[in-house]
């Protein structure tokens, strides 16, 4: 009880520290406010009505496709709600539709330009749209969604791994660190970005596959930093005294000593994210990312890069990735300072 209390107490001055750094404090806020909008991308930039209310019956678009023939169109194909016709049928009368503040998916082409594309932004494209007539402001919603997750799959992933073998290399020592330290000298040399390139030309791009690749790289890192939190761990009293009570390993590795050890793994969480999402977005830069249908921050720049005229491409892309890492970094420099010990203990002595 009197070490829950304890750990509640670690707990709650960490916090208060975390606060009292305002800037990482208010990166994390105003991170996750965006970070949550982006999840319901859907519900904010879509070309489909949230509710159609058409002869006496509620219908969900955003939930189910309708055949065109429900609202009185005249083909069995899905319907297209920006179809002026079909406008007009499900706005007669009585009937109604909802939709979001922005009309257009990520993947909507806008038929209506007065322009060539890449359009200037304009009353119904706020930030112009891209080479192929489809809202910015919509990719940019959904890119920069589909970024963070993959952040956070490949920080989840990367650091599990890294986590699992600096704790063995740690803990156990002697030959195991030896063979494995050799092991990641090894792969660590192996050219990432060739094997890429290899991997793209033969399998059909997609996140997943992207996602293996780097995670298959990016434990590395952070498995050096592991490594030494057991290494001094390891032959602490209380870890010697677990082991003479006949306490496995796997406990005396993940119950004790890893908790221990979690101070670099925590503080690094943010840098990991930014250059996750970095990663990402070079790859799509380069076209050797996600599938071309595919929301992008990496391909909004690509075609920024080659449609120098306009300029609302870079300058919202580049705003859009800029203003993330450097929400991730105030947010990463808050948890280093928080996790320091030598400043936890000076606050407390105040």
């Amino acid at each position: 009880m009197k070490q829950r209390k304890r750990r509640e107490s670690l707990g709650r001055r960490r916090w208060r520290k975390f606060k009292s750094h305002k800037r990482g404090y208010y990166s994390l806020l105003i991170f996750s406010i965006l970070f949550v909008i982006s999840l319901g991308a859907e519900f904010i930039s879509n070309d489909k009505p949230f509710l159609v209310y058409y002869e006496n019956a509620f219908y969900w678009p955003l939930f189910k496709s309708y055949p065109e023939t429900t609202f009185g169109g005249d083909f069995e194909t899905e319907t297209d709600y920006r179809d002026s016709y079909i406008l007009k049928k499900i706005e007669a009368g009585d009937n109604f539709a909802l939709f979001p503040l922005n009309h257009f998916s990520y993947d909507t082409i806008n038929l209506d330009l007065d322009t060539p594309v890449p359009s200037p932004p304009t009353k119904d494209n706020i930030l112009g749209t891209d080479d192929r007539g489809r809202d910015v402001l919509a990719r940019l919603l959904y890119g920069f969604r589909l970024s963070v997750l993959f952040g956070f799959s490949l920080t989840f992933v990367g650091t599990s791994i890294g986590i699992l073998a600096g704790s063995v290399q740690g803990y156990f020592g002697g030959k195991t660190d030896l063979f494995m330290q050799r092991f990641i000298e090894i792969w660590g040399a192996m050219p990432e970005l060739y094997l890429l390139i290899i991997f793209a030309s033969i399998f059909k791009p997609s996140v997943l596959l992207l996602l293996i690749l780097l995670s298959m790289f990016g434990w590395m890192g952070l498995s050096d930093y592991v490594r030494a939190e057991f290494l001094k761990g390891r032959n602490m009293d209380y870890v010697t005294a677990a082991k003479a009570l006949g306490v496995s390993n796997v406990v005396i590795m993940f119950r004790h000593l890893l908790p221990n050890g979690m101070t670099p793994v925590i503080t690094f969480l943010p840098f990991r994210l930014s250059g996750a999402i970095l990663a990402l977005t070079s790859l799509d830069f380069l076209g050797l990312g996600v599938p071309p249908t595919t929301p992008s921050l990496g391909e909004l720049l690509a075609q920024g890069k080659s449609n120098i005229d306009a300029w609302w491409l870079s300058i919202s892309t580049f705003a859009v990735l800029v203003g993330t890492l450097i929400l991730l970094i105030f947010i990463g420099e808050a948890l280093r300072e928080t996790f320091d010990p030598r400043k936890l203990v000076k606050q407390e002595k105040k």
